[in-house]
């Protein structure tokens, strides 16, 4: 018996074997230090190969997994991107989402869902095209995202609530985002102003504040302004200019430091701030001439009503009655007018003349006052009472001339009876003192309550009750000087109350 042997150099498959075998250990080394799940699919969708950490991500042991359907780990969207069908090979099945991150849904072993990204990555092996697939949980992030979208649902919310124009502005001084009043006020749409420059609607002066410079951080440049009102000028669409108000908030964002505006249109302010600077001018120059004139005045009127009086004196009786008459005329206007420059002159004064607020005793203004109305007080019949009253903060003098104005027209305006006139202070709490200043008089149509504060306002004939209409504007301008209030509260016949208010001697009430 013979025996052929057929002998074959087997040294280069063997090299080969065991070159094949030292890289499916160094892949399997690469699976194992990889940082995610890596999980290896054949063509027929089975899981040929994985890793620990894909163990750990879905629950199972590595046994309960090799071999099985993918669908097993992930139901739906990746076994899908494996299989070939009439249409497509293997390779053109994968070709769309090689290198892209999908996003899908895993399964762990106790059934429960979680969110997914995968890689794709094609390797080539005897048995065909297998398919490596990185695997990262992303519950964490899919978190992040939801909380982040709420937290930005909730802050478009409130710039869309806000009463302002909203403009937020990144550090490069665009605008990413904004509000339907800020689309209002400047006229643009939303889409026209997303990604703009700030410099588009306000011109000058925001922009500088949010570009950091060589030498200070955009926080740094931010910090100047942040939570002070910046008066700047807005442009429009249609290019107009507008005067703003704009308040900045510096907020913290992936992408650096926003910066939230509020910006308010002040034009009707400014418009206003304009009126009271020409009204304040007007009332200034009127003060002046008021004084200048009656100052003037004064002299030459004095002497006019010395002579008219001393006509009357030496010709009373002498002449024919209608020169009498016109004498009587004479001395009686120019003892008017003479009344009525004093009260303009001490009109002019409250403002002009007036001395710092010191702590007085309101009670002993008032007797001042009795003791000036005495002879009135007397020859009148009327009774004036008053309770505790208080020391507060004012002008002495004019103090003086305020109760005296108050309570000589209580005394003054009757039908025949005896007045009777009580003043009374009560604290109104915050450190300020309400007067009352009762009486029983004649009363005040409500109707006339704001007129009587005016000039030369009159409600009864000048042959019924002598002045000049100027008092209770005296009254008002002395109180407004005080930093209060003056009204009044009155019925026909049944008499008047005048309240004003003043401040408490040092803040107390």
């Amino acid at each position: 018996m013979l025996v052929t042997k057929a002998i074959r150099d087997i040294t280069m498959r063997k090299e080969a074997e065991e070159h094949l075998a030292q890289t499916e250990a160094r892949y399997r080394g690469l699976l194992e230090a990889a940082p995610d799940a890596m999980v290896v699919v054949n063509q027929d969708g089975r899981i040929v190969l994985l890793n620990i950490r894909a163990e750990e991500q879905f629950g199972y042991p590595r046994d309960e997994l090799l071999g099985q359907q993918v669908t097993t780990i992930i139901p739906e969207g990746f076994a899908e991107r494996l299989i070939a069908d009439g249409l497509r090979s293997a390779a053109e099945a994968l070709a769309q989402e090689i290198g892209t991150g999908i996003e899908l849904h895993g399964r762990r072993k106790n059934g429960s869902d979680f969110p997914i990204e995968i890689m794709l990555s094609p390797l080539e092996s005897p048995d065909g095209i297998l398919v490596t697939a990185a695997i990262r949980d992303i519950t964490t992030r899919k978190t992040a995202e939801q909380h982040l979208a709420q937290t930005e649902a909730r802050y478009r919310g409130l710039l869309e609530a806000a009463p302002d124009a909203m403009v937020v502005v990144n550090q490069n001084g665009r605008i990413v985002l904004l509000n339907i009043r800020a689309e209002q006020q400047f006229g643009y749409s939303r889409d026209e102003l997303l990604g703009q420059q700030v410099t588009t609607i306000v011109p000058e002066g925001f922009a500088e504040r949010l570009i950091a410079d060589g030498l200070r951080s955009a926080a740094e440049a931010l910090a100047q302004q942040i939570g002070t009102g910046i008066e700047l000028y807005g442009r429009r669409k249609n290019g107009s200019d507008f005067p703003i108000e704009i308040m900045l908030s510096p907020l913290e964002s992936p992408d650096g430091i926003l910066v939230t505006a509020a910006i308010r249109d002040i034009t009707t302010r400014k418009q206003a701030e304009a009126h009271a600077r020409e009204l304040s001018r007007s009332n200034e120059e009127l003060e002046q001439f008021a004084y200048i004139a009656s100052h003037d005045l004064q002299e030459p009127l004095r002497m006019v009503t010395s002579y008219t009086q001393l006509l009357s004196k030496r010709y009373k009786g002498k002449l024919d009655a209608d020169a009498d008459e016109f004498i009587a005329y004479a001395v009686d206007g120019a003892s008017r007018m003479q009344r009525l420059i004093q009260d303009l002159l001490a009109y002019s004064h409250v403002g002009t003349k007036g001395i710092d607020l010191l702590d007085i005793s309101s009670e002993f203004a008032l007797h001042q006052v009795l003791t000036n109305l005495q002879d009135t007080i007397e020859q009148s019949g009327a009774q004036v009472t008053h309770g505790p009253m208080p020391v507060v903060l004012a002008d002495e003098m004019q103090l003086i001339q305020l109760f005296q104005n108050l309570v000589g027209n209580a005394i003054k305006y009757q039908t025949g009876k005896a007045a009777l006139v009580h003043v009374s202070a009560v604290s109104s709490g915050g450190g300020r003192w309400v007067f009352s200043v009762r009486d029983n008089g004649l009363g005040i149509d409500p109707q006339y309550f704001d007129k009587i504060f005016g000039m030369f306002q009159r409600l009864h004939r000048r042959d019924e009750f002598a002045g000049t209409g100027i008092g209770l504007a005296i009254c008002k301008k002395i109180v407004e000087r005080h930093g209060g209030t003056i009204s009044v509260e009155s019925k026909l016949g049944e008499g008047s109350v005048f309240r004003f208010t003043l401040a408490a001697s040092n803040g107390k009430s």
